[in-house]
This record gives C-alpha cells, sequence and structure tokens, in this order.
C-alpha cells in the first residue's frame, strides 16, 4: 500500500474532524512487535532467491522458444516435397499408378485373346486353333503377374505413405507439445517476472538494506492552468510538470494527484461529483485518477529533465458551490533501491461555482500558503502519536478554512510521515 494516497484519505478525514482528532495511522509505525513482524516475512524469498528464480524461468522459457522454433523448422522440413519419405511416398505412388496400368492392359489382352479364340472359324487349322489358345495362356499368365506386381506396388505405396504421414503427424505432435511448454514457460517466467518486480517495488519503498527512502524537494510538482474558480458541468483542462531537479537520472518516478472537494460548510464531502483525470505525452485517452493510485511511472526522469502530463477536471452540474483542491506530488524508485520524493503535498485550492455560473475571467489555482507548525511532528515508532492542534491553517483564504485544515494536516503528516521506515527486511511496507 502507497503512503501518498493514504495521507490523501487522512486529508479528507481532516475537513470534518478537528485537528486534535487527526492521528498518524498505526500503518506508519517504524517498529512493530518481532511476532508480527516474523509472521509477516516468514518463509517469504528474498530478493536474491527471487532473482535466481526469475533467471531459471527465463532460461526455461529460453530454451522453450528455442525448441518450438526447431519443432516449427521439422515440421517444415516434412511437409517439403524434398523430404526423403515424402519423396519415397510418391515414388511408390508413381510405381503402383504404372503397375495399376499394366494390370489394366494385361487384363484387356486376356479379353482380346479370348475374343480371338472365340471368332475362330470352323474351318480353322489346327495350328490355329493351337496358336490362338497359346496366346490366351500367355495373356492369362501376364494378367496374373501384373495383378501381383500392382498388389505389391499398391502395398509397397501404402507402407510408404503412412510412414511419410506418421512422420508429419509426429511433428505436429511434437510442436504442438513444444508450444505447450513455451506457454506453460511464459506463464512461469511472467509468474516469476512479477513475483521479483513486486518485491522490488516493496523492497525499494523500503531503500537499500532497509534504509529509509530520503526527502527529495528537488523533485518537484507543479500545476499550471488550474483556474482558481470551476463551474460545476464544465470541465477545465490543465498541465502537471514533474521535473528531476538532481543532478542523477531518476528511474522511475510516480506522480501523485488527488482532488478532494467539500460545500461551501466544508463540512460535505462531494467528492463523488469531481473527476481528476489524466493523459500521457505518447497517449491521448484520458485516465481517472481513483485517488487510490500513483499515475503511471514516468521511466527514467533524467536529471535536470521533466516531463509533462496533461490533467483534466471535470465536475458534475449536480456539485453544489462550495470548495475544491487538487493536491500532487511526486516519489520516485531507483534500480539500486534507492527512493524518495516531495516531503509533502502541495494544494492547489480553487472554488466551485453552481453549474451556470459567470465567473468571467479568473487567475490560475495557485499552491498553498500554508506553513504549519509541525513541531510537534516526529516520525512515530512504535504508536501513533495525535497531531497538535496548532494545525490551524494560517495564511490561506477565509473562503477555504476546512480545506487549508485540511492541507495543513496534509503538509504536517506528510512531512512527519511520508517518509516513515518502510524497510525492506523487515517486511513492514507502508
Amino acid at each position: 500500500m502507497k503512503i501518498r494516497p493514504i495521507l490523501a484519505t487522512a486529508v479528507a478525514a481532516a475537513v470534518t474532524m478537528p485537528a486534535f482528532l487527526l492521528s498518524v495511522s498505526p500503518a506508519f509505525a517504524d517498529d512493530k512487535p518481532a511476532a508480527q513482524t516474523q509472521d509477516k516475512t516468514q518463509d517469504k524469498p528474498s530478493i536474491a532467491e527471487l532473482e535466481k528464480a526469475a533467471a531459471a524461468a527465463k532460461a526455461t522459457y529460453d530454451d522453450a522458444v528455442k525448441a518450438e522454433s526447431a519443432a516449427k523448422a521439422a515440421l517444415e522440413a516434412t511437409l517439403s516435397d524434398t523430404n526423403p519419405l515424402a519423396v519415397a511416398a510418391k515414388a511408390a505412388e508413381t510405381a503402383a499408378a504404372e503397375a495399376a496400368a499394366a494390370k489394366v492392359e494385361a487384363d484387356q489382352a486376356v479379353v482380346d485373346a479370348q475374343a480371338a479364340v472365340d471368332a475362330l472359324p470352323e474351318t480353322a487349322t489346327e495350328e490355329e486353333k493351337a496358336a490362338a489358345a497359346t496366346k490366351l495362356t500367355e495373356a492369362k499368365t501376364a494378367a496374373e503377374t501384373a495383378k501381383e506386381t500392382k498388389a505389391a506396388a499398391d502395398a509397397a505405396a501404402v507402407e510408404a505413405v503412412d510412414a511419410r504421414d506418421d512422420e508429419r503427424v509426429a511433428a505436429v505432435r511434437k510442436l504442438g507439445q513444444a508450444q505447450k511448454a513455451t506457454k506453460e514457460a511464459l506463464a512461469d517466467k511472467t509468474a516469476a517476472d512479477e513475483a521479483l518486480a513486486k518485491a522490488k517495488e516493496e523492497g525499494g519503498e523500503g531503500g537499500e538494506d532497509g534504509e529509509d527512502c530520503v526527502p527529495e524537494a528537488r523533485l518537484t510538482t507543479v500545476v499550471t492552468g488550474l483556474p482558481s474558480t470551476v463551474v460545476a458541468g464544465t470541465k477545465v483542462d490543465f498541465k502537471l510538470r514533474v521535473t528531476n531537479g538532481t543532478d542523477k537520472t531518476m528511474d522511475k518516478v510516480l506522480p501523485f494527484a488527488y482532488v478532494h472537494a467539500t460545500d461551501r460548510s466544508g463540512l460535505k464531502s462531494t467528492d463523488d461529483l469531481v473527476h481528476l483525470q489524466w493523459s500521457s505525452a505518447s497517449s491521448s485517452k484520458w485516465k481517472t485518477v481513483d485517488n487510490k493510485h500513483y499515475m503511471d511511472a514516468i521511466s527514467p526522469l533524467k536529471a535536470g529533465a521533466h516531463a509533462d502530463i496533461k490533467m483534466r477536471l471535470k465536475i458534475d452540474a449536480s456539485a453544489p458551490a462550495g470548495n475544491g483542491i487538487t493536491f500532487v506530488a511526486g516519489d520516485y524508485f531507483n534500480d539500486n533501491g534507492t527512493c524518495g520524493g516531495n516531503p509533502d503535498l502541495k494544494g492547489y485550492e480553487f472554488l466551485i461555482a453552481a453549474a451556470g455560473s459567470k465567473p468571467g475571467k479568473v487567475d490560475d489555482a495557485k499552491p498553498s500558503a500554508t506553513k504549519p507548525n509541525t513541531s510537534d511532528v516526529r516520525t512515530q515508532s512504535s504508536a501513533s502519536r495525535p497531531v497538535s492542534g496548532s494545525l490551524a491553517a494560517t495564511g490561506s483564504s477565509s473562503a477555504m478554512p476546512q480545506l487549508a485544515l485540511a492541507s495543513g494536516a496534509a503538509m504536517a503528516i506528510g512531512g512527519g510521515a511520508v517518509f516513515l521506515v518502510r524497510r525492506r527486511k523487515a517486511g513492514t511496507h507502508a
């Protein structure tokens, strides 16, 4: 579970409950009872073990792909007209056809010889009768030989064709088995890769060798083009720019955005009527920010570089006039296990005007100027600590006291909790 969405939930809670009731969730605790930690990590494979398993699964998959390729080649070879068994089968079929033709000719010779005997006149001499009879006998003998030759040729052809077809069937069966093995190996490889990626992600959030993620103020998230007043029933497009202000490449940067809204009293949430969407530079398709997940990772974000994310805020026409705030932040995770991100959530406040309103030209929303007193907020070690009542908003618009309180609460919690220990080896991933 990512820590940003937990903070965002705490922000929403801050709108409807006094600051002195707001407390850091036990999920942020640095230390947990040994037995509890042991239960979660018992029999859990290490990153090294998962990497070994993933490598083995890849090797098996690669071998399966090669075997499938070889099986395809073997099948193509057996289907070729130049295949030895195919050549033999064709020769046998040709011989059988020739033997069949020879038998037909021999049988016709018998018919002709018999007709000649039958056609002898009564005046035929004994020599003529003997010659006709001999010719008939010879024709019958030749016909019997042709019959036997044809039977042998037919049998040879059947045997040759069966041998050719058996080889082809075996090749098809072998290809099918190879394809099945490849599919199973791919499934195993995918599962191993996913297990390794998940373990790295969970472990990466805790830092290398159990170290903490670190605050990195130079990873900035800035919103531009979001109006300070948005009319219900409309949608507005704006931009989120994520900038790596450090001198090192960040392998994976996860932008985070969250929108929260209330009626004018600040006591009734209207989140279900406010929708935040985003799309990347590579895709024009709009995706909904569901307040539970980060947006797609920017991989990588080079030193000094930035990435722009198109954002869209849609407010249902039924939304009452009220207040809204969009929080943005960013975290990074490197392949070597180091991680960090913005130490606070940055809030951009806006007013929600009733449907049909004509606010005219309005300025862009500005980042919250709330500077909460965070002196009482410290990293939690074994139990939750209430956030001080001094989190009341200072310097915010009087039209948004509740949201300013929420913003202050988020920043206070963020400063003390967003980089709490999320240790890989202890298994206490937040």
